[in-house]
């Protein structure tokens, strides 16, 4: 049986730099036909918008071409990621486009997608506080499954976890560099993934969104949401303010 066509429109946004892609999916062959990135002083919602418009004009394309759109929803910044649901909720109204929410951690290891590389993938976002975004896959033969869920962790957890893992593990995200740092000395087969596969893109979001949508797990705009792992800063102040109220 012969999938549909697909014309995928994926957004990142969870950090500092903001990225988006088109992925094309038709007689069996997928290819990323575009991409654009941006990291510089502004802000997501001065940036994000353009760029998918211009990324999208400059490939010969309009939004009427887009048969799905995805975006990372976390976990990461929680402005970054806010503007980036908000902003992939906006272009699916107007066609009723169905959309993907991909984690974030999935879609930077799905950059190993056809990587001749055989052992783990620790993602690692810096949380703060000696914590980190993590989440393990394994990477065989160019293919990535995930062995865990994502979590927020601190870094000596992740330590305890890994201390006897033999395989090699290549680090990646933005708090590639802090848990290298803290971990390599006990874990001797860890080392920070090189700078072109090291961050997140929206190209892995669209990858990974791929396989979500051949397993059926389209949502409406309407219904698309971050996943932050976490409440951000803001609301735990509150609540720790409310319970020491309480008492």
């Amino acid at each position: 049986m012969t999938s549909s066509p697909v014309t995928l429109l994926a957004v990142e946004s969870s950090a500092g730099p903001a990225s988006c892609a088109v992925l094309r999916r038709e007689n069996g062959t997928e290819q990323i036909v575009c991409t654009a990135s941006v990291n510089n002083r502004l802000t997501h919602s001065q940036t994000l918008m353009p760029m998918i418009h211009d990324m999208l004009k400059n490939s010969a394309m309009s939004l009427s071409d887009i048969t799905h759109l995805a975006v990372a929803v976390g976990p990461g910044s929680f402005t970054g990621v806010r503007i980036g649901v908000a902003a992939v909720k906006g272009l699916a109204f107007p066609n009723d486009l169905p959309c993907v929410a991909v984690s974030t951690l999935a879609g930077m290891a799905r950059r190993f997608e056809g990587v001749p590389y055989t052992g783990l993938i620790l993602t690692a976002m810096d949380a703060r506080c000696q914590q980190i975004y993590t989440a393990l896959f394994s990477v065989q033969n160019g293919n990535v499954e995930r062995l865990t869920p994502d979590e927020a962790l601190p870094l000596e957890e992740v330590k305890s976890r890994l201390k006897d893992e033999n395989r090699p593990i290549m680090v990646v995200g933005d708090g590639a560099a802090i848990t290298y740092a803290s971990l390599h000395d006990t874990i001797p087969g860890l080392v920070i993934a090189p700078e072109p596969l090291r961050y997140q893109h929206a190209s892995g979001v669209a990858v990974e969104a791929l396989s979500a949508i051949d397993r059926g797990e389209c949502v409406s705009g309407e219904v698309l949401l971050p996943a932050y792992l976490r409440l951000p800063q803001a609301e735990r102040e509150l609540r720790a303010k409310q319970e020491q109220t309480s008492k």
